[in-house]
């Protein structure tokens, strides 16, 4: 197709969202950023990150070029050919999905639609959210209609921040279309910025790709998770066991356990499909209990902490405990979703006093679920807590010298290389 997109507008300018502008502004597309957050606006428009791994050069580098803007009005979508959403899509208080944002997003973009824009759903979702939900609200809204005066079509992001060995870039695309020429706009589209596009046949084939992603590894994960419990009472150590498996060549991919799952993707995703399922009236039994295993990782973590101070000869209440890391995954500062809110707040309800350590996450953001901890400070690391709990393996965590720490350190991920006589991993 000889469409060339000249300008488009990326809509949520997140962890996915910016990164995603990124990389259409070097690849010669303006881009017209839209976020609810004047700040983040603000910091775009003034050349300034505020997202740990994108420094502020690559952001103003763009700005100064003329190539990248940020703007909090709706009205200018008018303006551009193509619209990426990328907004979040979180479980609400039941567990189920909360689609608020992107239909609220729909509403108000909706009016100011141009006819024969593309408009790209990048949010992780259930199959058929694009082609119903969505298309009903931009329908309604524009007085279009979707395949005939305005386009569609679903792309799953796959930012994995912190990863260097892949980048928005070169991690393949895939696209779905509600109409086969929505498909051929999408595939045009992200082919002008991207290395390497799939296209599948449908916006719901797209949905469902991104969270068998996800439940791939949710399921996995919870394997090892199972595992590592079932290990410990044999006296076998299941970092060990996994190293080693992962020296056959073919049929095994290793991976880790943890305190629970942390961030937008695997916590919250296969129950996405889960929820979905139950209107066809099927039962995803395999998917839930993964979740279940998972869920119930930070209570076997705080076990674990009761059963080491009790050895030292303490209770938890009154106990003060030092959490290293609160990013759900190492070298981001990212903490959505994180297991150490959830280990924070059961070792808070058993009376224990505790801080947390982490360079990416100075201060505790506002968050949906842990509202009351925003504000809360990062603290030194020191050798002065009843006990030491780490949750995230970031580097600076490997490289630190725990060797003559007197307190006793509690490792959920196997991350500690110079440890102190009292070690132990949960």
């Amino acid at each position: 197709m000889s469409k060339h997109f000249s300008k488009i507008s990326v809509v949520g300018l997140g962890y996915v969202g910016l990164p995603l502008s990124l990389q259409f502004a070097r690849s010669g597309v303006s881009v017209l950023g839209l976020d609810l957050d004047p700040a983040k606006v603000d910091a775009i428009n003034s050349g300034q990150s505020y997202l740990k791994h994108y420094s502020s050069e690559s952001i103003s580098e763009q700005v100064n070029a003329g190539r990248f803007e940020a703007t909090t009005d709706p009205v200018r979508i008018s303006e551009v050919e193509a619209i990426l959403i990328c907004v979040p899509t979180p479980l609400d208080e039941h567990r189920e999905p909360d689609l608020s944002f992107v239909l609220d997003t729909a509403k108000s973009l909706a009016p100011c639609l141009s006819p024969g824009v593309l408009v790209t759903l990048e949010s992780t979702t259930y199959p058929g959210t694009t082609e119903d939900e969505l298309r009903q609200v931009l329908e309604d809204g524009s007085g279009m209609k979707a395949g005939v005066d305005f386009h569609l079509a679903y792309s799953p992001e796959r930012e994995d921040p912190g990863r260097e060995d892949a980048s928005v870039k070169t991690i393949p695309k895939v696209v779905g279309g509600f109409t086969p020429n929505c498909g051929n706009l999408a595939q045009t589209l992200y082919g002008q910025a991207l290395d390497n596009i799939h296209r599948v046949s449908s916006c719901r084939a797209a949905e469902a790709t991104k969270l068998l992603e996800n439940i791939f590894r949710s399921v996995n994960i919870a394997l090892v998770n199972e595992l590592k419990v079932v290990y410990e009472a044999m006296g076998i150590d299941v970092h060990e066991v996994i190293s080693a498996a992962a020296t056959k060549p073919f049929g095994f991919m290793p991976f880790r356990p943890g305190p629970g799952l942390g961030g937008h993707c695997i916590p919250i995703d296969p129950f996405y499909l889960t929820w979905k399922a139950r209107e066809f009236g099927k039962h995803t039994r395999f998917i839930e209990l993964a979740g279940e295993i998972n869920t119930a990782m930070p209570d076997y973590v705080v076990a674990k902490v009761v059963d080491v101070l009790n050895d030292q000869g303490k209770a938890v209440n009154g106990s003060k405990i030092l959490i290293l890391g609160l990013a759900y995954k190492a070298n981001v500062d990212d903490c959505r979703e994180s297991p150490s809110f959830v280990l924070m707040e059961n070792l808070v309800s058993k009376g224990a006093r505790v801080e947390y350590n982490d360079s990416y996450v100075p201060v505790i953001p506002e968050t949906r679920e842990h509202a009351h901890l925003s504000g809360k400070q990062s603290v030194l690391i020191e050798d002065k807590y009843d006990l030491i709990l780490l949750s995230t393996d970031h580097t600076e965590y490997r490289r630190f010298d725990f060797s003559n720490f007197n307190c006793p350190i509690v490792d959920t991920r196997d991350c500690i290389i110079q440890r102190p006589a009292k070690y132990f991993q949960a």
